[in-house]
């Protein structure tokens, strides 16, 4: 997996620690609320979660236009969701697979 072709090493370095974190904090599910709000601004964790709104309307097989219309967003934004959803092994479908949605 790649943050982009064109990253440093320490910006992958800083994405692991990252993942440390939030792996660590979330077994505290209060603790990983107030970690996510601290971390993140009211504008991030609004998008964060409509694209995880995204994701799961685009499971249940929910056309791009409708989800658009739901969630107030760019039929755009839904379609690179679609992309990054078509990859079997992909982030989405595993997350999706281990929480049985």
């Amino acid at each position: 997996m790649q943050l982009a072709n064109n990253k440093k090493r320490d910006d992958w370095r800083y994405f692991e620690e990252l993942v440390e974190v939030v792996q660590k904090v979330s077994k505290n599910k209060k603790l990983l609320k107030h970690f996510l709000i601290d971390l993140f601004t009211a504008r991030e964790l609004k998008e964060i979660s409509k694209r995880w709104q995204i994701v799961k309307m685009l499971k249940k097989q929910v056309p791009h236009q409708r989800i658009a219309q739901e969630l107030h967003i760019g039929v755009g934004t839904v379609t690179r969701g679609s992309r990054e959803m078509s990859n079997p092994r992909g982030g989405f479908q595993l997350a999706l697979n281990k929480i049985k949605i």
